[in-house]
């Protein structure tokens, strides 16, 4: 009986106890904002047997940047203090000041050919004037052949040039600032030539087709490269250009490069091996987001530094005076 009793209590001590509890605190989960998932790591209690592995070699960074598109336009008799600061050239200097300008960049000689000559050629081939006959044609190889030996495209894009491979000049188209007509090997290959010597107008269907070349070189005709015109001209034709080119390229997500310069100065100052009187100072831009923006290169170059450049980029040999130790290798403006 005694048993049962304190059973009984028992029971009745533990029901109040439980009613006497305090009510369980509401509270609002605390949010965490998202993580990444830690870096796996080894587990505290296994401890496997690693074979050491020698160290991996640095892969060596290339001294150019491999671009899938280069492009050249190029402009006409000015000195580099004729344009920079030039306030009738206001979207090239600023496009001198956003991007990477060339300091010292200077032209092998004058006149006009024989700087359109060295750009693809490496050589002025002792042409010392701009070739009013057939006597100037070249048989030597040039930069087009060593693109296509490396699998990659080209094409000339010339203002207000008739038709494909012209061979003559107009009012406003001269071929003397079109270098590829005078390779033999490049004019004499009749489907070579109309391939890839083309007028301007052709770029647009290009565009549209988005089937860009890799070497691209264009020239304006003769009064928007500032040879006969005004430089607000040269300027407004040159953004144009730009604002068609530089989208294009920017949406293939891969390394391009746009190069504005000029064939040559005023004066005939010279530099790194180039003759004690050569084709003057120029001014040029690299335009291209694998450059250090708002940069300016004070390193001595000549067009065969361009030349060099573009052979680095793509591993082709170095033609001509490309190939000189005086030629330096454009690389302080790469990131």
């Amino acid at each position: 009986m005694k048993f049962h009793k304190l059973i009984w209590m028992l029971f009745i001590a533990t029901f109040l106890m439980s009613n006497c509890r305090r009510p369980p605190i509401e509270t609002t989960p605390e949010i965490v904002p998202p993580t990444l998932a830690p870096f796996p790591t080894a587990s505290a209690t296994s401890t496997p047997n690693v074979t050491p592995m020698p160290a991996a070699s640095a892969t060596p960074i290339p001294l150019v940047p491999n671009f899938s598109h280069v492009v050249i336009i190029i402009f006409e008799n000015k000195e580099f203090g004729s344009v920079i600061g030039n306030r009738n050239m206001p979207y090239f200097n600023l496009l001198a000041d956003t991007y990477a300008l060339l300091a010292q960049h200077y032209a092998p000689t004058h006149p006009s050919l024989p700087n359109y000559l060295s750009l693809i050629g490496g050589d002025t081939f002792n042409v010392a004037d701009n070739c009013g006959s057939s006597d100037c044609y070249i048989n030597a190889p040039s930069l087009p052949d060593l693109i296509e030996a490396s699998g990659r495209t080209w094409k000339t894009y010339q203002d207000d040039m008739p038709e494909p491979c012209f061979t003559g000049d107009t009012l406003r188209y001269v071929r003397k600032h079109n270098p590829f007509i005078f390779f033999d090997a490049i004019r004499l290959n009749e489907e070579r030539c109309r391939r890839s010597v083309v007028p301007l107008a052709q770029l647009d269907a290009d565009l549209a087709a988005n089937d860009l070349p890799n070497f691209i070189f264009i020239t304006p005709d003769i009064c928007y490269s500032a040879h006969d015109c005004a430089l607000d001209l040269a300027d407004n034709w040159m953004k144009e250009q730009i604002e068609k080119i530089y989208p294009a390229l920017d949406a293939t997500g891969e390394p391009f490069l746009i190069i504005l310069t000029w064939d040559e100065g005023q004066g005939d100052h010279s530099c790194c091996g180039l003759p004690e009187s050569a084709g003057g100072r120029v001014a040029t831009i690299l335009i291209s987001p694998q450059a250090r923006p708002n940069f300016q290169d004070h390193t001595p170059y000549s067009h065969y530094s361009i030349l060099k450049t573009i052979s680095e980029a793509w591993g082709l040999p170095y033609l001509g005076h490309a190939a000189d130790k005086e030629t330096t290798l454009i690389t302080a403006p790469w990131r």
